[in-house]
């Protein structure tokens, strides 16, 4: 072979490898991007699982890692009913136990090769968010690229890659919640329609080809209206709650067919879309339905399915009207209006004939619209709007998040005047508004924005690249950069510096790796893991309390009952805390929660912890099982219910309470926005010393917060309480103040009240006075207390002790007690007064001779007597043993003839 022949080979192979990498650079480069994002997501691994056990950012992971963990073992079956949340009702897993949690329980059978162990779940589970949340890259770059080109999709996966917020965080390993898996099936779904919405308008599909059987003409239509049909279902199974984005796909067609009628075209192409679709999406979501009627959006209901037939439905009446208004040649402008007037006579419609169905979709337009937020929806931190939504937005975006707006009414404004008129452009817009919209009412839905923003910029840098003609032709970007004017090349400069400078340092803050470095497990979940390890070992197991021999399976498959309403068997009971910590009870506590994160039973809850005497907050335990609207009965309504109980609701009994110190301090507010009075009834103004030798009128806890169950329990141990002995408490103690301030002018006010003394506020409190704004000058603690961290409490009959004291006289029993897991004694006080015969009776619940525990159907309590209960009446004193038995039973115990006491009763702590 010649010289000249090899040179030309040589030449030959050098030109086609560089005309490949030229067609495919996007891979390499969209595929660093992928393996960054991961590597960001699964820095802190190691903080989550360890020792063979696993911790979880949140709570809500929890609840999804008792789904799972019951998917593995009976793939592919997902959890048919709950009965271990929702005391005395159960519930249906609803947005739990969907294709989010069957697609980690798939990965841990594959991954432990069809018998994975503990250990393989763990893993799976933990990294599981971080894998789902780098492939979001894939769609974000295949839409970027449909607006922008490769290299706005390639700029728009870079820029998710920075985003140091919500959408990071929520994606993270240990943050094993559906909220990635929404962000990856929505966009998976957007990304489908788009595709099948350019093929339409491609292929142009018309009613008539239906009519004579033109199927190999609307195949490429077809087929993948049927994808998108499948996509849009997929992401409603990965979370019921997103018929959202069918209601968004509703507006959309409604808005993208009256423009194309007002323009001049066909609106058959879209509305086939839409028709075919949403139908494929209906049939795919009626095998879905487990709860009967138009139940809420977290449940699968008929709700789903019938909203996507309806959107179906509605692009083919759209369609229809279009050819009618054209053979009555009206007015072409004024079709948009006449779909809108019908829009709103439909939902008149609605409102009448499907009442429930209304609600619902009322209900759900809360959630992305920022105004309308319920006291209740506020209480919930990730829904939430922003304080302040600039600051928050660019706290999220950089620059990039403006941009993005920019770009979003460039687009919208091209396809309102008609140029460059693109359906899947148009799907964008309606889209992207909607996420706006949506994250401005609760900032949890960031993760979705974060797409959209990104998608955005992609095509706003396409918009810059093609403007610098770098796109011309059939010339690659690396081409025409060679003939680069300066001021083409400053201005992408200026494009890249605005959308990257306040995402990377020296601008940025902190970087995305610091801030995904900085995971870890929640505080709830490491708080309560003690007391609920406590709960699951010294607690009998469901279904054998009080010596019952029907124990619950904790993964059992409970089927659901037809009224809503599960029977449970004799022995089971509830756990009542404050709905925050309903999935740890069940889950670390394997016992049943009675409120719980669904915020079912919550205003139950909120009555009972607020309720400011002890009888009332026994009826309105003992009525829940009959009535779900406990909280707003009076005291003999309330009896009306109980003396009306069955023989079933009357044996399912709540029979512990737990109370952490969040309850106490920052969360009693929430509380009383679930069933009144409202916070400030719960604060009174007294005298505090402020300095030395100074004081001030300032706010503080009052009476009304004192008389409270909630404080009756968490502060005074139940003391002068009959029903409840407080069984176990965390050695870790938490300390609460009460602090004010005082300004330039010498006026003290209060700040904070009773919150938990931690870094954070210690921190806060330093910014205070050192801030020159606030004119603060110094600072004063009140109020100081310490408890431990959680509290747990068993609700008992109470034994009573009867006697004979002098008329009228005080009768005063106390006995010693101490708390073994904290090494911490204290004093129960019960005191009555004797009647005119000179007898009295006082009910108390703590026992001074145990020997009951778990095997026997009881409770192996942390808390023991010292000894007898020393009883005084006047000047005698005797003392009076309690059997643990007497206590369960409410049995009563005589108290002998006492002695005189000369040292004076006992004084109680």
């Amino acid at each position: 072979m010649s010289e000249r022949t090899e040179w030309a080979h040589a030449n030959y192979d050098t030109d086609a490898m560089i005309e490949t990498m030229k067609r495919w650079y996007h891979v390499p480069v969209l595929s660093v991007l992928v393996a960054f994002m991961l590597w960001v997501r699964v820095q802190a691994y190691e903080a989550f699982v360890g020792d063979g056990g696993i911790t979880l950012s949140g709570v809500d992971p929890w609840y999804h890692y008792r789904t799972t963990t019951y998917t593995v073992e009976n793939w592919p079956r997902t959890m048919p009913y709950e009965t271990f949340t929702n005391f005395p009702y159960g519930a249906s897993v609803g947005h739990f136990g969907t294709l989010f949690d069957q697609l980690i329980a798939t990965a841990a059978l594959l991954v432990g090769l069809g018998d994975p162990s503990v250990e393989t779940v763990n893993a799976v589970f933990v990294l599981a968010p971080a894998v789902m949340g780098a492939l979001v890259a894939v769609p974000t770059y295949l839409l970027g690229a449909r607006l922008g080109g490769r290299f706005g999709g390639l700029s728009g996966v870079l820029l998710l890659a920075l985003f140091p917020g919500t959408f990071l965080r929520r994606s993270t390993v240990g943050f094993t919640d559906h909220h990635v898996a929404e962000t990856l099936f929505m966009a998976l779904a957007v990304l489908a329609l788009g595709i099948a919405l350019r093929i339409a308008e491609r292929d142009k599909p018309v009613y008539e080809q239906l009519e004579t059987r033109d199927f190999v003409g609307l195949r490429s239509v077809l087929l993948s209206s049927a994808l998108a049909g499948f996509a849009v279902a997929a992401y409603v199974w990965v979370w019921p709650s997103g018929v959202l984005l069918i209601a968004i796909l509703g507006v959309f067609f409604v808005v993208a067919v009256s423009l194309d009628y007002a323009f001049g075209e066909s609106p058959d192409h879209v509305a086939f879309v839409g028709a075919t679709g949403l139908s494929i999406a209906g049939v795919l979501l009626l095998f879905s339905v487990d709860v009967r009627g138009f139940a809420g959006s977290t449940t699968y209901s008929l709700l789903q399915p019938a909203l996507a037939f309806a959107v179906a439905g509605g692009c083919v009446f759209l369609a229809w009207l279009a050819r009618r208004w054209e053979r009555r040649a009206l007015d072409d402008r004024l079709y948009p209006a006449a779909v809108g007037a019908l829009v709103l006579v439909g939902l008149g419609v609605v409102a009448v004939a499907l009442p429930g169905l209304f609600d619902q979709l009322t209900t759900n337009l809360a959630r992305v619209v920022p105004i309308g937020a319920t006291d209740t929806t506020l209480t919930i931190a990730e829904a939430q709007p922003p304080e302040n939504a600039t600051a928050h937005m660019f706290s999220e975006y950089g620059l990039a998040f403006f941009t993005a707006m920019a770009a979003l009414a460039y687009m919208a404004a091209a396809q309102l005047l008609g140029r460059d008129r693109r359906a899947d452009h148009l799907l964008i817009v309606v889209w992207s508004a909607f996420l706006v919209s949506s994250s401005l009412a609760q900032v949890r839905f960031n993760y979705y924005l974060a797409v959209a923003v990104a998608v955005l910029n992609a095509y706003l840098v396409g918009r810059a690249v093609g403007w610098a003609g770098l796109s011309a032709g059939s010339a690659s970007v690396l081409d025409r950069a060679r003939g680069l004017e300066g001021y083409q090349a400053m201005v992408l400069v200026a494009v890249a510096l605005v959308l990257l400078g306040p995402l990377v340092p020296p601008l940025a803050s902190g970087t995305v790796v610091a801030a995904a470095s900085q995971s870890g497990p929640g505080d709830d979940a490491l708080t309560w893991e003690g007391s609920n390890e406590w709960l699951s070992e010294h607690t009998p197991p469901q279904g054998t309390y009080g010596g019952a021999g029907d124990e619950m399976a904790l993964y059992g498959a409970y089927e659901p009952p037809e009224d809503g309403d599960y029977d449970y068997p004799e022995g089971a009971y509830g756990v009542l805390s404050w709905w925050d910590y309903g999935h740890l009870i069940a889950v670390q506590g394997e016992r049943a929660s009675v409120a719980n994160p669904f915020q079912q039973n919550a205003r139950a809850a909120a009555a009972f912890f607020l309720a400011d005497d002890e009888r009332r907050s026994e009826l309105l335990l003992e009525a829940l099982p009959a009535e779900r609207a406990v909280h707003d009965h009076s005291d003999e309504e309330l009896r009306g219910i109980v003396d009306g109980r069955t023989a079933q609701q009357g044996g399912e009994e709540v029979r512990y309470v737990m109370i952490d110190d969040a309850m106490a301090g920052g969360k009693f507010s929430a509380m009383t926005r679930w069933s009144g009075p409202e916070y400030a009834m719960y604060l009174d103004e007294r005298e505090v010393r402020v300095a030395e030798g100074e004081t001030a009128t300032l706010r503080g806890l009052g009476e009304n917060y004192e008389a409270t169950t909630l404080s009756r329990l968490y502060y005074d141990d139940a003391s002068g309480m009959e029903g409840y002995r407080l069984v176990h408490e965390s050695p870790e103690t938490t300390q609460f103040v009460t602090v004010a301030v005082q300004n330039g002018d010498g006026e003290w006010r209060t700040v904070f009240v009773n919150r938990e003394y931690t870094l954070a506020l210690q921190y806060r409190l330093q910014q205070l006075v050192e801030n020159p704004n606030l004119d603060v000058v110094d600072t004063a603690v009140f109020d100081v207390r310490e408890e431990s961290a959680v509290k747990t409490y068993e609700r008992v009959e109470g034994a009573t002790l009867v006697g004979e004291a002098g008329p009228g006289e005080t009768v005063t029993a106390q006995v010693e007690l101490t708390a073994e897991s904290s090494d911490r004694t204290f004093t129960y006080t019960q005191e009555t007064t004797a009647s005119e015969d000179g007898s009295y009776e006082l009910t108390v619940p703590y026992p001074t001779e145990e020997g009951l525990g778990p095997e026997e159907g009881y409770t192996d309590s942390d808390v023991v007597a010292e000894g007898e209960y020393t009883v005084t009446a006047g000047e005698e004193t005797t003392t009076a043993e309690v059997p643990e038995e007497a206590v369960y039973a409410g049995e009563t115990v005589e108290v002998e003839g006492g002695t005189p006491d000369e040292d004076g009763p006992a004084d109680g702590e």
